[in-house]
């Protein structure tokens, strides 16, 4: 038997955290056909649902990915379109890691076929679990929260040049949240010790794009973190108690004092 496509912790507060990249499994299928580099799952979100235990604590819900990005990228349009254009990076079905190794070893990938397999299989049942629990938290509360959580190594020169500010906050340039949220996200990380950024590199991905609708009461805001603030780059990709400790208060902050401007 299968693991899940996800798992679904319901809160009751009017926020839904998404952890679309955290998932870690490549089936035996698709992995036998994979690199050594992409068996190695090295792009994952690593670590997230621990960072953020505190929000289930506060009665947060939380919807994860069990399966890897290399199976599908559930923050990429199902028909395939880049987010960014004219810029690096990964498509719906990854043909490289984020250093440009391959992931298959005949370097295709799936067709189109086996892409839309995956569609059915991963991606619209991710998509659907989202949809339902926002319906769920917009029709109890009026109005809902979107954080979308992920995370990525600080340097990365086919992505970005430099490193990376250790907080990037998206909102696909104010269309995806009211400015108040962005405000008080902005607010919380200056009061931490921390770089930060809103709408740089990472505007948002699919879902903060997609889902983040004010007009109609959900609220889309994404914070891409640099592990280096929480984790070892390396492998094994060790989570750190020492440097955790360092950024928690202020991305605890963060979700409380956006979750309070909603």
């Amino acid at each position: 038997m299968n693991p899940p496509v996800h798992t679904l912790h319901q809160g009751t507060l009017p926020l839904l955290i998404s952890i679309p990249h955290g998932g870690e499994i490549l089936p035996e299928a698709y992995a036998r056909r994979m690199t050594h580099a992409a068996q190695a799952v090295a792009d994952t979100d690593w670590h997230l649902p621990r960072l953020y235990a505190f929000a289930r604590a506060m009665g947060v819900s939380v919807l994860q990915a069990n399966y890897s990005r290399y199976v599908i990228d559930l923050n990429r349009p199902s028909t395939g379109e880049s987010l960014y254009p004219g810029q690096t990076t990964t498509g719906l079905c990854p043909l490289e890691t984020f250093r440009g190794e391959p992931l298959y070893t005949d370097g295709r990938g799936p067709d189109a076929q086996e892409t839309a397999d995956r569609v059915a299989t991963y991606w619209q049942p991710y998509h659907q679990a989202l949809r339902q629990e926002l319906d769920r938290l917009r029709a109890r509360h009026g109005k809902v929260l979107l954080w979308e959580a992920h995370s990525i190594a600080s340097q990365l020169p086919r992505l970005f040049d430099g490193e990376l500010p250790g907080l990037n906050l998206g909102t696909f340039d104010g269309a995806a949240s009211d400015p108040a949220l962005a405000a008080a996200a902005v607010a919380a990380a200056q009061a931490g010790p921390h770089s930060w950024v809103l709408n740089g590199r990472f505007k948002g991905g699919y879902i903060t794009r997609h889902y983040g609708q004010p007009g109609q009461g959900v609220h889309a805001v994404q914070l891409e973190m640099a592990q280096c603030l929480y984790m070892d780059e390396s492998a094994p990709y060790a989570y750190r108690e020492d440097r955790a400790a360092q950024v928690l208060p202020t991305l605890e902050a963060m979700v409380r004092a956006t979750l309070g401007a909603l």
